[in-house]
């Protein structure tokens, strides 16, 4: 099967991935051809970026959440269109813990045998960036470095050092990308600021593709996607297996997604999973919307933004009674960070004010001003078994007993999640095609409890 991929990866955070991946994907369009993207690592602001800005098909894949036959499959599944870009995470070798090689973009690259550009930072930099080079072409085992991108260097300095880099190493320098400080792609404590908060973005993203075809040689990058060796046609793996069963009830279990600017952070995969499962999607705003859809059978509050709109949420006295009610009656809810934190009895506000939430579960969460338990993790019980990560700078005083998150390296632990009704609410964002067993168990939850 005819891949043709690409990963943008770096040799560090910072590098400019993000702004290279979008301009490159802005500039494929502007060729006439159907791109999508990946982004590599557990991350919900570059995917919505291109979903929403750019108009492209995202995912997320990641070897730490599957291993290499579940990662290829969902590339497979997910992949449309004339070409994949993937986008790297951190630096190219920066796996689990910053030191193991599972969960890094290079990681990623193997199991997908995908080229790689590396994106170099090379401010204030001369022919050091021939050693840096160097140094990541001695850790490529596999060859998978095609080419390299000098990023906030001029363009006559990058053609400079284009034939030294060439010359000595062997690989392809496809150009530069110069000064874009007057491009407004903003950082925020999640990654990349939310599409709808950028003014004109889709204006910057014109100056930022003109920019990029300018300067660097989009027609190299496009052949050496081109260049990646043909996917072998694989059966469904076996951990995914349930896939291959028909659903009892097709799209006849209904589940109210809620999604709007507060609660946004879904990862494809997820839906798509429960989507085969035979569960149908259906879509509200505890924002907007004063009634839960009708004939549910479950809810999910996925993460977001809800601190950024803790008047409105707060406000909105029916919606919070209907979760309320439902989650009496005994529906099974999956809640994560935001979506869990939108549960508890209070949401104190950046400037220390309290608002008041759906009060299904005791407790307050508190802005702490630093991130809590970050990173990846793996949640179990007596019975299950799922990976995920958490990235949030709220605690609460009630993150719930009934399962154990652990760090994969180290022997650090904690108690999280409460698992009421057969649902899961807690800070852990989970990744389901790494245990699909565990989403199987809240779909047969919400069979049993029927409707409300």
């Amino acid at each position: 099967m005819n891949k043709p991929r690409i990963m943008i990866a770096a040799t560090n955070s910072g590098c400019g991935k993000t702004t290279i991946t979008c301009g490159l994907l802005s500039a494929l369009k502007k060729r006439g051809m159907k791109p999508c993207s990946f982004k590599c690592g557990p991350d919900y602001i570059d995917p919505m970026y291109h979903r929403n800005v750019l108009g492209i098909e995202s995912g997320n894949l990641d070897t730490f959440f599957t291993e290499d036959d579940v990662t290829r499959w969902i590339f497979k599944e997910e992949c449309s269109g004339d070409i994949a870009v993937i986008e790297g995470v951190m630096g190219l070798y920066d796996g689990v813990g910053g030191v193991e090689k599972k969960g890094s973009s290079y990681d990623l690259a193997r199991a997908l045998d995908c080229p790689i550009i590396l994106v170099v930072n090379a401010k204030g930099a001369g022919r050091s960036v021939v050693a840096t080079i160097k140094g990541f072409l001695d850790y490529d085992n596999h060859n998978l470095i095609k080419g390299v991108i000098l990023n906030k260097t001029s363009k006559s300095f990058g053609q400079i050092l284009k034939p030294i880099i060439e010359e000595e190493l062997g690989i392809k320098c496809l150009g530069t990308l110069s000064d874009i400080s007057d491009i407004n792609i903003s950082s925020r404590h999640l990654g990349l600021i939310l599409p709808e908060e950028i003014a004109d973005i889709k204006n910057q993203l014109a100056i930022l593709e003109k920019r990029l075809s300018d300067e660097i040689d989009v027609a190299s990058i496009i052949e050496i996607a081109n260049s990646a060796k043909a996917m072998e046609q694989t059966a469904v793996p076996n951990s995914l297996a349930i896939l291959n069963k028909p659903s009892e009830s097709v799209n006849t279990i209904k589940l109210a997604v809620a999604k709007d600017e507060a609660f946004c952070f879904y990862y494809r995969e997820n839906l798509s999973l429960l989507e085969h499962l035979g569960v149908n999607l259906e879509f509200f705003s505890p924002i907007h919307d004063e009634r839960l859809p009708k004939k549910i059978s479950g809810i999910l509050l996925g993460g977001g933004y809800p601190e950024n709109h803790l008047a409105t949420l707060s406000a909105n006295e029916k919606m919070k009674n209907e979760i309320k009610k439902a989650f009496d009656s005994g529906i099974p809810i999956l809640a994560e960070c935001g979506g869990f934190m939108y549960l508890l009895d209070e949401i104190e506000s950046f400037d220390k004010k309290t608002y008041s939430a759906v009060s299904a579960i005791k407790g307050k969460a508190t802005f702490t001003g630093h991130l809590v338990r970050f990173g990846y993790a793996i949640i179990e019980d007596r019975e299950r078994r799922i990976k995920g990560h958490e990235f949030h700078y709220y605690d609460t005083d009630n993150n719930g007993s009934d399962f154990v998150a652990s760090k994969p390296t180290g022997n650090r632990s904690w108690k999280c999640i409460h698992s009421t009704n057969g649902g899961a609410m807690g800070f852990p964002h989970l990744y389901y095609p790494s245990a699909p067993e565990f989403i199987i168990k809240y779909v047969e939850a919400m069979k049993n409890y029927g409707g409300y």
